[in-house]
């Protein structure tokens, strides 16, 4: 059975697919349009669909749309109401529920061949949940969802038991977690909807003394839901105009709704634990890539488990649109990896470089250059196998350094042209993370925050936050032989264990995807080596 999932309602336009219970494949649209979140979240845009990134998922398996059997789209117009009968200012909703009901006729038309009469849709929150529960190594599991919006809500919580869920709670609008961080990072002068990991950075600079006014508007209840209403922020910080200074005002706020974001996940985790009795919670929607939260439920909910959906947000539902009408036929695998987007081999790879007219060599080993460049406090681009789907770089397109230099998270940021209160993560082989780090292991995603053991703050300054803490990336040698490869050939000669790793873009730029956008990227930034599989592009060479 091929199952296509799609997401294309609000942002992150995705597509995956799913054939006999396996995820094959998984992208977002603008790994290929080069368009930040594909697209901007407002009901204009609801009309387009993630074409590129669907044809790409078919062509990948070998499918025409004619060989599908169902097509998953995850809203469902038929469960949403007027916006104003939610609560919500949005005066054109009603132009995004018109898109939503004739989604089946614009995929027949961006998919030719396939029958209109395939497309399913899927409400958005279970989209949500099954693309966590389901997919994720504890397939009997609660599990909790929390974003923006769906159709009518922000939030569902329950438990999946043989493929099957069952809703325990949902949250309706107005409320909303989501909503609620977005407001306040626009606020701050961030853009909303895009830019809510930069107010939880922020948030580390400050201190929680707004937090006694924001519980009046945020808090959960004891019946599995919340309250959440709109803020008046201005009552108490002024607002920060867009790229201006920010102040320790502005850092407060940040800390105080982080605290009260923090406060009312946990009780939702708590009470859904109690009611289920789980011993692992799985989470998705875009408030679950909140990793300081995260952590801070793994600590204290009570769950043995925490698993996050590596593309938590909108992008992820793609997935678990196609997983949850899959799993109505087939029994549904875990997935595999987040590396489920495009890859190019050897061949194809030189062909690009050969194309390009740049110098570049073959080295016998590309870890031990790799590692070689590092150690002498080289910034690498590094590009192997198949693109993350979701947000993180996990080491197939990532910017690596060496992190026992302090300056080089003022360098990395300056590179990538970001705030330069943003962190960077480090890497480090599973086998050795507890004796650095402490928090919720494996870490393979960059879904958690870690306390840095005292002993080692000094030695790895550029991947420790400003509170003590870094979001790591524990890394499996059986599934990323190369990059373990190039960990322990830094460590030989500098004597740590961990790498530095961010995203392979620059500010306001979607993570580079194909080998075009790395020669590009590599072109424009002060990047010292391009790794582009195993071929290596030096600087000096490449720009003599």
């Amino acid at each position: 059975m091929h199952v296509l999932g799609i997401n294309a309602l609000f942002h992150d336009p995705a597509a995956a697919l799913i054939t006999d219970g396996r995820t094959v494949a998984a992208a977002e649209e603008e790994r290929f349009s080069r368009r930040k979140h594909g697209k901007r979240p407002v009901p204009f845009s609801a009309w387009e669909l993630p074409e590129q990134a669907a044809r790409w998922c078919l062509e990948q398996a070998g499918l025409a749309p004619s060989d599908l059997d169902a097509v998953a789209y995850s809203y469902d117009p038929s469960l949403a109401r007027p916006a104003e009968r939610m609560g919500l200012h949005d005066p054109w909703d009603h132009l995004r529920q018109e898109y939503a009901r004739a989604a089946p006729d614009f995929l027949a038309e961006a998919l030719p061949g396939l029958d209109p009469a395939k497309v399913r849709f899927v409400p958005h929150h279970v989209a949500h949940a099954a693309s966590a529960g389901p997919v994720s190594p504890y397939p009997d599991c609660a599990v909790l969802v929390l974003d923006g919006r769906g159709e009518c809500g922000s939030h569902l919580a329950g438990r999946y038991t043989n493929g099957e869920l069952t809703v325990l709670a949902t949250q309706e609008l107005p409320d909303s977690l989501g909503l609620f961080y977005e407001d306040l990072t626009q606020h701050l002068g961030f853009l909303r909807s895009s830019d809510e990991f930069k107010v939880m950075a922020l948030a580390s600079y400050g201190t929680p003394r707004f937090a006694a006014r924001l519980r009046e508007y945020v808090h959960a209840d004891d019946a599995g839901g919340f309250r959440a209403r709109p803020v008046p922020w201005a009552d108490l910080v002024p607002p920060r105009p867009p790229g201006g200074a920010w102040s320790r005002d502005h850092a407060d706020l940040a800390a105080s709704a982080q605290l009260c974001l923090e406060e009312a996940m946990l009780g939702l985790a708590r009470w859904l634990r109690e009611r289920t009795g789980e011993d692992a919670l799985t989470m998705a929607g875009g408030v679950a890539l909140n990793c300081v939260a995260n952590t801070r439920l793994w600590r204290e909910s009570g769950f043995r488990h925490v698993w996050v959906q590596p593309a938590a947000g909108d992008a992820g539902t793609a997935l678990g649109a196609a997983a949850h009408v899959a799993g109505q036929k087939d029994t549904l695998e875990p997935m595999p990896t987040a590396a489920l987007g495009r890859g190019w081999n050897d061949a194809e790879l030189r062909a690009w470089l050969d194309r390009a007219a740049v110098p570049y060599e073959e080295p016998a080993d590309i870890a031990e250059t790799a590692a070689e460049a590092l150690a002498a406090d080289g910034i690498v681009a590094w590009f192997q196998g198949r693109g993350e789907y979701g947000p993180r770089a996990l080491g197939h397109r990532s910017l690596l350094a060496h992190p026992g230099k302090a300056g080089n998270l003022e360098r990395l940021n300056a590179v990538k042209g970001r705030e330069e209160f943003r962190p960077v993560a480090p890497m480090v082989l599973a086998e050795r993370a507890a004796e650095i780090f402490d928090g919720p292991l494996p870490s393979p995603h960059m879904l958690f925050v870690h306390e840095v053991a005292a002993d080692w703050k000094a030695r790895i300054p550029a991947v420790v936050h400003v509170d003590g803490t870094a979001r790591i990336q524990t890394v499996d040698r059986a599934q990323e032989p190369l990059v373990a490869r190039v960990i322990e050939g830094f460590e030989r000669r500098t004597g740590l264990p961990v790498v530095v790793n961010t995203s392979l873009n620059t500010a306001g730029r979607p993570m580079v995807d194909d080998p075009r956008d790395a020669l590009e990227c590599f072109g424009s930034a002060p990047v010292d080596l391009l790794v582009l599989g195993p071929f290596a592009i030096r600087r000096g060479k490449a720009f003599a």
